[in-house]
């Protein structure tokens, strides 16, 4: 596939964006791959799909190191959560090879505008309140604190619905396997909404397990083909750097802030590709 070398530096300046983003927003660089390099340089999906899994692990890489090492990553939690997302992640990536590009559109449309909604319920709120660890959370000390540079205050947070998150995280492992987007979108929604984790935790969780669910299928991606590597080479670059960028830039901002950068990002995508798995012209 010819790509000029002004197309390749659009598409490493576009991952740039998409690393940032999907750092602040814990959804991996590749919720916003898949759409730029479909609908803007009208690349096929699979190949989109097949670039966007070395992505996600590129950003898992990038912002996971930051997050860790400023003690925001919940390792605990997302190791265990990372044993239902990896299954789910090997079904996804086998589902994909049976399912038409229309409806792969269509699924990864819905699957954004899903992960918006919850958000706008909560779009205020800072951090939970009058949550309290349940079994599972006691029994495997899921809970957690973090120093947050926003409000300088030492945040301490606990766990609920412990086994309705891990059954989100299956599911997110199905899409993330399923589109190639590193289903950061159900873990974030599963963390934040479900299990009640601040917005900060959750999106910087997410970022650590997404390259782990990935990579769970990126060899099936690698086996039919689908990695092209002069594709995959400047999106891993440009959102590995992307990646560093949001993880310093999210220290600094609060939970609402990340809201309010998530939600029109999303929307907007969602839309988009929606339109397209129809065959409805968006030029």
């Amino acid at each position: 596939m010819p790509l000029s070398l002004a197309t390749l530096a659009f598409i490493f300046f576009g991952a740039i964006l998409a690393g940032v983003l999907g750092a602040l927003v814990g959804l991996g660089g590749g919720v916003l791959i898949v759409p730029m390099l479909t609908l803007i340089f009208g690349l096929p999906i699979q190949y989109a799909i097949g670039a966007s899994i070395i992505a996600v692990i590129a950003t898992s890489s990038g912002a996971a190191v930051a997050y860790v090492r400023d003690n925001i990553t919940n390792i605990r939690l997302g190791t265990f959560l990372g044993i239902a997302t990896t299954a789910g992640a090997i079904s996804g990536a086998l589902l994909s090879g049976i399912l038409s590009a229309p409806l792969l559109f269509i699924i990864f449309g819905i699957v954004l505008l899903i992960s918006v909604v919850p958000l706008l319920f909560k779009l205020g709120e800072e951090i939970p309140r009058g949550v309290k660890n349940d079994r599972w959370a006691n029994l495997l000390s899921l809970s957690g604190s973090y120093h947050d540079q926003y409000s300088g205050m030492e945040i301490t947070y606990e766990v609920t619905r412990t086994r309705l998150g891990l059954f989100v995280m299956y599911m997110a492992g199905v899409i993330s396997g399923l589109l190639g987007v590193g289903s950061g979108t159900f873990k974030v929604l599963a963390m934040d909404t479900i299990m009640r984790l601040p917005m900060k935790v959750s999106t910087t969780t997410s970022n650590f397990m997404i390259g782990v669910t990935a990579a769970a299928s990126a060899g099936i991606y690698f086996a039919r083909g689908d990695v092209q590597p002069l594709i995959a080479a400047p999106v891993a670059l440009g959102i590995l750097l992307g990646a560093l960028l949001g993880a310093r830039l999210l220290m600094h901002l609060s939970n609402k802030t990340l809201r309010l950068i998530f939600i029109p990002v999303m929307t907007i995508v969602a839309i988009q590709m929606v339109l397209r798995g129809l065959g409805i012209s968006l030029h």
